[in-house]
């Protein structure tokens, strides 16, 4: 009797205290909700894969100057959002640096990130294992995030009897084995080949490890410090050949893009046919191929990316805000607008 009566009073014991937690858990309730929201590394709270239509519904925006660089590829992007964001965010102030010494680009943003002169950075290119490291040695972790899609296009002088060529001859262009349009059916032209220097940005970096499978430039490149001045280059040079953004070679009066294929006359092009000539531009320009960047139709793509400084402080929560006012569905209208292809 005295076993079945301890019994009893262990299980209305038990009874009473899971009430009395349910209770303190009902009570205190909506302060907890409260917290959570309130947290700015919250990782459910304006989480990308929400999917938000508006810049304005993007929760967890900070207040304070935060400085910003890297990609020149961007520029479109920064000049065609950013603007909107510090309408809509005033508190959330934008400023981008440029880096004290050498040129503007994806490497030198990154580098930037790490020395603490960013709280976040854009790139043209994926994050390096050294780069990882680095952080990791720093006690932090850096965070890529995707939000647009963008081709490599290919200039050539519009007079070039050239249809298109195969990746693995613009590689050889660039490694020196292919030094004549003939070489690629072309007319017996000597080729000029133009690139920005490798510490320029991410768009060279980019093309050496994808393009040329890691391989050196020629000796014989012909190196520019600008898309513009290369272009210009590409105008009045009819064997020159130069690669850029999309977004920068297609819509151009004085150049004609290249069409690029995995096999010999398998030509995707990286604008909307039917092509528009110079004669008929700057009233009409050719547009790009949005279909064959996002279908990979055509063979040189990549993703641009927000970086992020996970190191639990205002940087973090910057930069993560940045990537969700890019990934709002305003933010991809805008990105298309800028020329290049929304993640989604």
């Amino acid at each position: 009797m005295t076993k079945s009566r301890d019994i009893g009073v262990i299980f209305i014991s038990l009874l009473l205290t899971a009430g009395l937690t349910g209770g303190i858990i009902w009570y205190f309730r909506e302060p907890l909700q409260g917290f959570l929201k309130q947290s700015p590394f919250s990782t459910s709270k304006g989480s990308p894969s929400e999917n938000r239509k508006t810049l304005k519904e993007v929760e967890g925006v900070p207040q304070g100057l935060f400085n910003y660089g890297g990609s020149t590829t961007w520029a479109p992007i920064r000049k065609e959002i950013d603007p909107l964001i510090q309408a809509v965010w005033p508190d959330f102030q934008l400023r981008y640096t440029d880096p004290v010494t050498g040129t503007p680009g994806s490497g030198s943003g990154i580098r930037m990130l790490l020395d603490d002169q960013l709280a976040f950075s854009q790139s043209s290119r994926s994050l390096q294992d050294k780069e990882l490291q680095q952080a990791q040695d720093r006690g932090y972790q850096l965070k890529q995030v995707p939000v647009a899609i963008d081709g490599i296009a290919v200039a050539i002088h519009p007079d070039l009897q050239v249809e298109g060529i195969t990746l693995d001859q613009l590689k050889q262009i660039y490694t020196g084995q292919v030094t004549n349009w003939n070489q690629v059916g072309g007319p017996s032209t000597p080729i000029t080949p133009i690139s920005r220097r490798l510490e320029d940005g991410g768009t060279v970096e980019f093309f050496q490890d994808n393009v040329l499978a890691k391989e050196d430039f020629d000796s014989t490149i012909q190196y520019s410090s600008t898309t513009t001045e290369a272009i210009r280059e590409v105008s009045t040079n009819i064997g020159a050949i130069y690669y850029a953004s999309a977004p920068e070679i297609v819509p151009q009066c004085t150049i004609k893009p290249l069409a690029i294929g995995h096999q010999p006359n398998e030509w995707t092009t990286p604008y909307q046919a039917p092509y528009i000539q110079p004669a008929n531009c700057p009233q009409q320009r050719n547009t790009l191929n949005f279909a064959a960047f996002k279908n990979g139709d055509y063979p040189i793509t990549r993703r641009l990316f927000v970086i992020v400084k996970e190191n639990g402080q205002a940087d973090q929560q910057a930069g993560n805000a940045y990537a969700q006012l890019m990934l709002t569905d305003q933010g991809q209208n805008l990105i298309q607008k800028a020329g290049y292809v929304p993640m989604r």
